[in-house]
């Protein structure tokens, strides 16, 4: 019936300028992995978006 303990906890977030002296050192260390693959995400995007308007630009050029 107290199914809360089982319940799948909530992917854990950073959030920029939170106080972090209440994470242990395993706990930076999975932040930092995270941010990592977010900032991975990130460039993927703006490389993507890079290309687009290369190749847009490139086509309104050339008429």
């Amino acid at each position: 019936m107290f199914a809360d303990d089982e319940s799948p906890k909530p992917k854990q977030r950073h959030e920029i300028g939170c106080d972090l002296s209440f994470l242990s050192a395993g706990e930076l260390e999975e932040r930092i992995g995270l941010l990592e693959d977010e900032i991975e995400r990130l460039k993927a995007e703006k490389a993507s978006k890079t290309s687009s308007r290369s190749a847009a630009e490139s086509f309104f050029k050339s008429k």
